[in-house]
């Protein structure tokens, strides 16, 4: 990215996830489903609702149509499969970082 991206913070779960948000207000959350404590549905549900100009992204090892039909019906903006992270990830980053400004 040619602009500078900061992680602000890490969470180990859904639920600490949240709470990250609710500290830091992020421009944007990657998120697994599947986690412990509190899936990423759940969170995204969560943090949608708290601050809706969040950006969400599921990066996840699930790669069907289904579940990124579903992440977008949910009010998630991206899904990128861990099995194309070389190629997806940044340019899915750049693009919404980008949307927001």
């Amino acid at each position: 990215m040619s602009e500078s991206v900061e992680i602000c913070g890490e969470a180990e779960n859904g639920r600490e996830a949240i709470e990250r948000v609710r500290e830091l207000h992020p421009d944007l959350v990657i998120l697994d489903i599947i986690m412990p404590v509190m899936n990423g549905i759940e969170a995204a549900h969560e943090i949608h609702r708290m601050s809706p100009s969040t950006k969400i992204v599921f990066f996840t090892i699930e790669d069907t149509p289904q579940a990124a039909a579903f992440a977008r019906s949910i009010g998630v903006d991206g899904v990128v499969p861990k099995a194309a992270a070389g190629k997806e990830l940044i340019p899915t980053l750049r693009r919404l970082l980008k949307a927001e400004h």
